[in-house]
């Protein structure tokens, strides 16, 4: 059976997203942060893939995403680029790389996209960062618009429950997002905000809007690889499907490896020279 990639071979650009939504087709995307993981969520016919900050806490163990670095970032990318044809590939911007500073903010981006090979990278903020998103995108870097739940912003908050339950957040939301859609941003994450808030923003904005923990009304969705393939059986967010669980898998078969070792079952004659 051919994969969905090998029928849907185009290449996928910020352009072909916008015909994506004009035509009501939803954008399926994932993270990834390594060349294998990344080969097989393109092959599998994923539109976006997201080297995302989460690498802080599912690739480095940090309990947020402050402490990853630039350069960590990059290196995350220069792997999954190498793993994809055919998926626009986006990297997060790391806390501090672009806060306050649209100078220091476009020699990140200019760094991710050369160094990395990417293709746009993504900002968490509105009105706050709109120096550092006007300056990225005159150099010709397109750039993804993260609002709601902003992680890099943990401490601000406090919690990771559901924002913008408030009349006064969600209408800020609002203001935010046609900020960043008249700003010239491809395209919008929504995180973690009432079902009903999004779809409304995903209808008044022209750029597509992907959601997580935000209903169904979005023009697409993403997820977190390990989440969703049952590595991290820890996190389990009321939004969080999951298709696989990998987690069962890899312990079952390291544990049958394990045990073939110490019984001295492997190697057996047929697998040595």
């Amino acid at each position: 059976m051919s994969s969905y990639n090998e029928q849907q071979k185009p290449k996928v650009t910020t352009r072909r997203l916008m015909e994506m939504k004009q035509r009501g087709e939803k954008i399926a995307c994932l993270t990834a942060y390594d060349y294998t993981v990344a080969r097989l969520v393109d092959e599998a016919g994923v539109d976006l893939i997201l080297v995302g900050d989460s690498a802080s806490n599912v690739m480095a163990g940090n309990a947020t995403t402050l402490p990853i670095t630039l350069d960590e970032m990059i290196t995350y990318a220069k792997g999954v680029t190498k793993g994809v044809t055919r998926a626009l590939t986006v990297v997060d911007l790391p806390f501090g790389t672009y806060q306050g500073n649209s100078k220091e903010a476009l020699a990140s981006a200019i760094r991710v996209m050369k160094e990395s090979g990417a293709e746009a990278v993504k900002l968490e903020g509105g009105e706050e960062i709109r120096e550092s998103i006007e300056r990225i995108l005159t150099a010709g870097i397109p750039v993804m618009g993260h609002l709601g739940l902003t992680p890099q912003s943990i401490n601000k908050f406090g919690t990771y429950s559901v924002r913008a339950k408030e009349e006064a957040e969600a209408n800020k939301l609002k203001k935010d997002a046609k900020l960043l859609d008249d700003l010239g941003c491809f395209a919008i994450v929504l995180e973690k905000i009432p079902a009903k808030l999004a779809k409304e923003i995903s209808e008044s904005v022209s750029v597509p809007v992907i959601g997580i923990g935000a209903g169904g009304g979005t023009d697409g969705q993403i997820l977190v690889f390990q989440d969703m393939m049952g590595m991290n059986n820890e996190f389990s967010p009321k939004f969080l499907r999951r298709y696989g669980n990998l987690a069962s898998i890899i312990t079952e078969g390291v544990g049958h490896y394990v045990k073939d070792v110490k019984d001295r079952d492997f190697p057996n004659e047929n697998e040595q020279y």
